[in-house]
């Protein structure tokens, strides 16, 4: 009982500071647990749900939301949703799981080698606007 706190702890951590943290809890019920992948899902899914909630709240409060945005994310990644979940469903556990691996470890591979990019931190500082303005107002569309 005390490493699945742990887990749910670290993997919270993590997905507050937009770090994947349903990775860490997923290889935690993949490694340690037998739990089946897709009652794995549903449990990491329900684990991110407040943390989300309490991220966008914060987020919100430090003006780092681009509201304008975020309808277009929504509408182009509802229909990803919709085919994962669909095909999470009819695939085997067995190919879930190696499909899950291979993306962690194409992830892990592209984090390591990929190029990295500049620093955004100081353009979003200055790109903020004093409290009680518009916290959309100095971003693009």
């Amino acid at each position: 009982m005390i490493t699945i706190i742990i887990a749910s702890f670290f993997s919270a951590v993590c997905a507050a500071l937009g770090l994947g943290g349903g990775t860490v809890l997923m290889l935690y019920f993949a490694l340690l647990t037998d739990i089946p992948q897709q009652q794995a899902q549903g449990i990491n899914l329900l684990l991110f749900l407040p943390v989300a909630a309490l991220s966008l709240w914060f987020h919100t409060k430090n003006k780092l939301v681009a509201w304008k945005r975020i309808l277009w994310v929504i509408l182009c990644g509802l229909p990803g949703v919709l085919l994962g979940c669909w095909i999470s469903n009819i695939m085997d556990v067995g190919w879930l799981r190696r499909a899950f691996g291979i993306f962690l470890l194409a992830m892990g591979v592209h984090e390591l080698l990929g190029q990295k990019s500049p620093d955004k931190r100081t353009e979003n500082e200055s790109s903020r606007t004093e409290p009680g303005g518009s916290d959309d107002s100095s971003q693009n569309a």
